[in-house]
């Protein structure tokens, strides 16, 4: 009996399988929660509001409390403190500024103010993604501040989206750190941009995602496409701070369209697809639109990733045009070329994002590849620091064919800094290598060398 007890128990043992770390779920369920809270009702209000200061041109009324640009920045202010005093004073509440002169469309010295609410991360409050939106608007001379121009898509609906994000986050709490940022001065040259991105880089911000909302509620087009259903994400495809040295790593090794912009925008691709329904993300692969540009382009030039949200379909009679009707046709940016719903599920596909990236552990920092004339690809990446990784459970290795547009397939390697690929061979795929917390949020996918890197 003995004998027979102890050779099954051995039985047993050597047949079991070898016990292997708990793999983290590929969904967070609270982010349907936040994505759920995202009220339609408000966004609506608040754009209502700001299109009723009749203008919010960057040169318009600065002293007024109910007209102009100045009123509109102190209103966004303190609807952020108000934010912040229902959850306890979570929100830092800061402007940052600078003056420009001397430029086509900012000739005379103007104080360009941006308005940023900063919800400190509980283990790494220095990296963080933020939401952008735009509070400034136009007519159609870029130079006239004093004419009526609501601005209500473009960009009060950005704006208003990224204040309800915040009423919507601040009720939680992130790893990392979250910026909800009104940039001004973007019509007259991305200048509110490029002011918080000096800022950043001189407070040493690690800046991992920028998410710039620009027009997020019109739902027909100038084509006569009238849809619900579609957003786009413009994101670039080599790094604006690419050097020499690194254009000729990526042009053996690969990443013109990998940089830590586009591999975001199959980020929030993924996130819609998840946590979102009715709304298919149109990855554009294009800085902006042709020709045109906005406030993630200041971003990207400082060397943060960052990406443009908006609507698919525009209609140019209601973008930068003196409030008129011409031959029976109406032109200008009022409250009537704007869905509310819209502009609701766009913000939240933003709220999800945010979450998510919010909740990830650190990115994976410092990721190389090798597999040269072999059968299988070997991928290494650097520990991060322990106090800013608590919420650490591993890794997840990707890979997909080369001319594919999204990531295609996955495996789950634990909490190692290295991983092989066994007869996967690196000439036929592109790879990376995400971060997951122990809740299953992850971080994008990053691509080895510099054409990939999120930063440290």
């Amino acid at each position: 009996m003995t004998r027979f007890t102890t050779a099954t128990a051995l039985a047993a043992i050597l047949s079991a399988p070898v016990m292997a770390q708990a793999v983290p779920s590929t969904e967070v369920p609270f982010v349907y929660e936040t994505v759920a809270a995202v009220s339609a009702d408000r966004i609506e209000s608040d754009i209502r509001t700001l299109a009723e200061f009749g203008t919010r041109h960057t040169l318009s009324e600065t002293e007024s409390d109910t007209r102009g640009i100045g009123a509109a920045r102190r209103w966004i202010f303190e609807e952020f403190e108000r934010i912040s005093a229902d959850c306890g004073g979570c929100l830092e509440v800061i402007y940052v500024s600078d003056t420009i002169s001397g430029e086509t469309r900012i000739p005379e010295p103007t104080e360009v103010v941006s308005v940023l609410a900063i919800q400190r991360g509980t283990l790494d409050p220095d990296r963080y993604v933020m939401m952008s939106g735009d509070i400034d608007s136009r007519v159609t001379d870029p130079l006239d501040g004093t004419s009526d121009s609501p601005g209500a898509n473009d960009n009060a609906s950005g704006m208003a989206g990224v204040i309800e994000a915040a009423r919507v986050l601040s009720q939680r709490e992130f790893a990392g750190s979250i910026i909800y940022a009104g940039l001004s001065g973007e019509e007259q040259g991305l200048f509110g941009g490029q002011i918080v991105a000096a800022h950043a880089l001189e407070q040493s911000w690690r800046i991992k995602a920028v998410l710039n909302n620009d027009m997020i509620s019109n739902i027909e087009g100038i084509d006569g496409v009238i849809s619900n259903t579609t957003a786009r994400v413009f994101s670039e495809g080599t790094r604006a701070v690419e050097t020499p040295e690194e254009a000729r790593i990526r042009r053996f090794t690969g990443g013109e369209v990998d940089s830590p912009s586009r591999n975001l925008a199959r980020y929030i691709d993924r996130v819609a697809d998840q946590y979102l329904t009715n709304l298919d993300v149109m990855m554009v692969y294009r800085l902006d639109r042709f020709g045109r540009g906005g406030h993630h382009r200041p971003f990207n030039d400082a060397g943060f990733p960052g990406v443009r949200i908006m609507e698919t379909h525009e209609h140019y009679d209601r973008q930068h045009q003196d409030l008129r009707t011409e031959d029976g046709r109406e032109y200008g940016d009022v409250l009537d070329g704007v869905d509310f719903d819209h502009a609701a599920k766009l913000t939240s596909l933003n709220v999800a994002t945010l979450a998510l990236l919010a909740s990830a552990p650190p990115f994976p920092a410092n990721v190389e590849i090798e597999g040269a004339v072999q059968p299988s690809t070997t991928l290494r990446w650097s520990a991060p620091d322990a106090g800013q990784a608590a919420n650490l459970a591993g890794y997840r290795v990707y890979w997909r064919p080369t001319d594919a547009p999204q990531w295609t397939n996955s495996r789950w390697v634990g909490n190692v800094t290295e991983y092989t690929l066994e007869n996967i061979v690196i000439d036929n795929f592109y790879f990376g290598v995400a971060s997951v917390a122990e809740n299953g949020a992850e971080s994008p996918v990053v691509f080895p060398g510099p054409a990939g890197s999120f930063g440290d």
